[in-house]
C-alpha cells in the first residue's frame, strides 16, 4: 500500500471562516493544577474511551527512551498517580532514572496535556488500598503476570492466574510486594489546544522544585 492511501490529506481550511473562539477563557486559570483538573473533567464527558490514558514515557539509565500507554488512577498531592509491577520494563526503567513524561491526547476537544516531573512511590497505604478496589480477576493478573518478561503461550499465563486463584481462594487477594503505585510529580506543563492552519495555543508553566512558584509563557506553535 503507497503512503498516499496510508497518510490522511492535511486539512483544508476556509480563510474567510470567522476565527476560532479566544483563548482567554480556555486559559483561564493561573496555576496549572486547576486548568489540569478542568481540562480532565471536560475530557471525562467527551472522551468515549480511557480519558484518563496518557503515554508515559521513561528512560533507561543509558539514556535510552521507551513510552507506552498507562491509566492514571489519581491526581492529588501535588502529582498525577499510576501503578504498575515495579520488575516490569518501565519499573526497572523508573528504578534508574527518576525522571519521566507523560502525554494526555483527547481528540474529541483537539487539546493536548504534557507534563514532566520528578518519580516518586505511593505510600503502601494508598497502594493498598488502590489495589483493594481492583476487579478480583485483575488482582489475580497481577500475581500471574511476571510483567515484561518472555511468556511461552497464553496457557502458561492461564495456568498461572488459576494457581493463583486456587491459592487464595475465596478469600482476600493482598497486594503483591512487587505491584506498586508512582507518582509523578510534575515540574513542567504544557496546555495544547488545536487550531487552524497550524497555529496551535501553547501554554507553558515551569518551575525548578516543586516547593517552587509556577512561571507561565506561551510559545509559538
Amino acid at each position: 500500500m503507497s503512503g498516499d492511501n496510508l497518510i490522511p490529506p492535511s486539512p483544508q481550511y476556509d480563510p474567510n471562516a470567522p476565527p476560532a473562539p479566544d483563548d482567554a477563557a480556555l486559559f483561564a486559570e493561573r496555576e496549572p493544577f486547576a486548568l489540569f483538573e478542568r481540562w480532565f473533567k471536560e475530557a471525562k464527558e467527551k472522551e468515549p474511551n480511557d480519558p484518563n490514558g496518557m503515554a508515559l514515557a521513561t528512560a533507561d539509565a543509558s539514556g535510552f527512551p521507551d513510552v507506552r500507554m498507562v491509566l492514571m488512577k489519581s491526581f492529588e498531592d501535588g502529582g498525577i498517580v499510576f501503578y504498575t509491577n515495579a520488575e516490569s520494563a518501565k519499573g526497572s526503567q523508573l528504578a534508574e532514572n527518576q525522571r519521566a513524561a507523560v502525554v494526555f491526547h483527547w481528540k474529541s476537544l483537539r487539546r493536548q496535556i504534557r507534563v514532566r516531573g520528578l518519580i516518586s512511590f505511593v505510600s503502601d497505604a494508598e497502594a493498598d488500598g488502590y489495589f483493594r478496589s481492583r476487579d478480583r480477576g485483575a488482582r489475580l493478573g497481577a500475581w500471574a503476570s511476571t510483567q515484561s518478561r518472555p511468556l511461552e503461550d497464553r496457557l502458561a499465563l492461564e495456568k498461572r492466574i488459576a494457581e493463583y486463584a486456587l491459592k487464595f481462594g475465596v478469600g482476600e487477594i493482598p497486594r503483591p510486594p512487587n505491584w506498586r503505585g508512582y507518582r509523578l510529580t510534575p515540574l513542567h506543563f504544557e496546555f495544547w489546544r488545536d487550531r487552524p492552519f497550524r497555529l496551535h495555543d501553547r501554554l507553558v508553566f515551569d518551575r525548578e522544585a516543586a516547593a517552587q512558584a509556577w512561571r507561565s509563557s506561551r510559545l509559538y506553535p
